[in-house]
């Protein structure tokens, strides 16, 4: 249910309505209450503060009516700008980054702001009685009004700097680098690895039965799409209560099809469609790939953007620098985290659920390769790409990762010399790759 939640409150905050129209309803609650207060206190009092309107009805209904209308065109400017806005950053940038835009809640408070206003001048205007036998004017709602106006104007000037920065392409690679440092944070160590009330078992002890390749029945995806999240908690509750040992076949990220294997189940004998709804329960399916629990979206969306860079349609490798620098020093942070245990142990020590974990190894092939094969003939990508690892190798901890470092120096020189025609470049490239090769040596021998 957590994980269901998290999910459609993933929803909202990447909608453009549901902000304005939180502040819309706020601003009918103000309304309604300045009304209220200015039948409350009288016109006497209230002309009496220095501040507040002290016009007639005719004037009042000029001045929130103008307010009004002046609203909700600069509403329809600042929609069309966000939506220029998203264009240039799915044209220049990629697709899967209009997101992280329509996340962003300053975008979202100052389209809530003018529609908030609109919404406050329009109720306050309907009080005001213009009849010789009954008339009211609503100074202190008013006054509101005007005041609305002033703040919405400064919020104006403030959206026209920051929509002109927000689609700088420094500005969005720094914005999905912060995403994906906060992202490893959270993931590393993981959630879905996270040990279990018996934390320390050598890896021996954390093998399949013996019988469990025979005997384990696989549990199918029931619709198409992208695994989002996984609530293991929830996960874990049921394999303890139905003494069963689940391993999942798939992690955040991955694309399911309908009818294959998400999940083996042992014993076998014991799956029943009521489990196979329970199981399911657990897992969010969606139309797009999300970081909530997919830590490598984000690495993803970095690749994206240097790939796009180094097209010869667009042809920016500043852009694609920064983002190997970006993509360095998130491997850098995630070398100095431990790999969560893929295995989770019950109250008795039995082992429980086994799910797939990232891998260092494996998120700096989906890092380098993509951009290593595009920047083959680029020295600049290559020699900063040379640089982040000789970065990285005073952080990684293991054999193994020291390996896929020295793996992916190689293959960036071996491309180098077979793309880059002029010798003092291509030196340059061997000048990076020794560094790199030294750094790994020094720090692992």
């Amino acid at each position: 249910m957590n994980t269901l939640l998290l999910k459609y409150w993933g929803r909202l905050r990447s909608s453009f309505w549901l902000v304005p129209a939180a502040m819309a309803c706020l601003a009918a609650a103000l309304a309604v209450s300045a009304v209220e207060v200015d039948k409350a206190l009288g016109d006497d009092l209230l002309q009496r503060l220095g501040w507040s309107y002290s016009g007639g009805a005719e004037g009042a209904s000029l001045l929130l009516g103008t307010v009004a209308g002046s609203m909700i065109a600069i509403a329809g400017t600042v929609f069309s700008m966000t939506l220029v806005a998203l264009s240039l950053a799915s044209s220049q940038l990629g697709p899967r980054l209009l997101r992280n835009f329509m996340r962003d809640t300053i975008n979202q408070v100052v389209l809530g702001t003018f529609v908030a206003t609109f919404v406050y001048c329009l109720l306050v205007l309907r009080t005001i009685r213009r009849a010789d036998e009954v008339i009211f004017v609503p100074h202190l709602s008013v006054s509101i009004g005007v005041l609305l106006a002033v703040v919405s104007v400064g919020v104006l000037i403030y959206f026209i700097h920051h929509i002109s920065v927000s689609i700088q392409a420094d500005q969005v690679v720094a914005r999905v680098g912060r995403e994906l440092e906060d992202g490893i944070d959270r993931l590393f160590p993981g959630h879905l690895g996270k040990p279990g009330s018996v934390a320390s078992k050598a890896p021996g002890e954390a093998d399949l039965p013996a019988t469990f390749a025979r005997e384990a029945r696989p549990v199918g995806a029931l619709e198409d799409g992208y695994l989002q999240q996984i609530d293991a908690d929830a996960l874990m509750d049921l394999a303890c209560e139905q003494d069963l040992l689940l391993r999942v076949e798939r992690r955040p990220g991955h694309y399911l099809v309908k009818g294959r294997a998400m999940v083996m189940v042992w014993p076998g004998d014991r799956v029943t469609e009521a489990l196979v709804d329970k199981i399911n329960a657990t897992f969010v399916i969606g139309d797009q790939r999300t970081a909530t629990q997919d830590v490598e979206f984000s690495f993803h969306q970095l690749v994206e953007i240097a790939v796009r860079a180094l097209s010869p349609g667009i042809n920016d490798p500043f852009t694609a620098i920064a983002c190997v620098d970006r993509l360095g020093s998130a491997l850098c942070r995630l070398a100095r985290r431990d790999v969560p245990s893929p295995h989770r142990f019950g109250p008795q020590g039995r082992l429980r659920l086994v799910a797939q974990a990232s891998t260092f190894a494996g998120i700096a092939d989906m890092a380098f390769n993509q951009i290593r094969q595009s920047a083959r003939s680029n020295p600049a990508v290559a020699i900063r790409m040379l640089d982040a690892i000789a970065q990285i190798a005073g952080h990684v901890q293991s054999a193994q990762d020291v390996a896929c470092l020295q793996r992916h120096a190689d293959m960036i020189i071996r491309g180098a010399r077979e793309a880059v025609p002029e010798a003092d470049d291509l030196a340059a490239v061997e000048t990076g790759f020794g560094a790199a090769t030294q750094a790994l040596r020094e720090h692992h021998g």
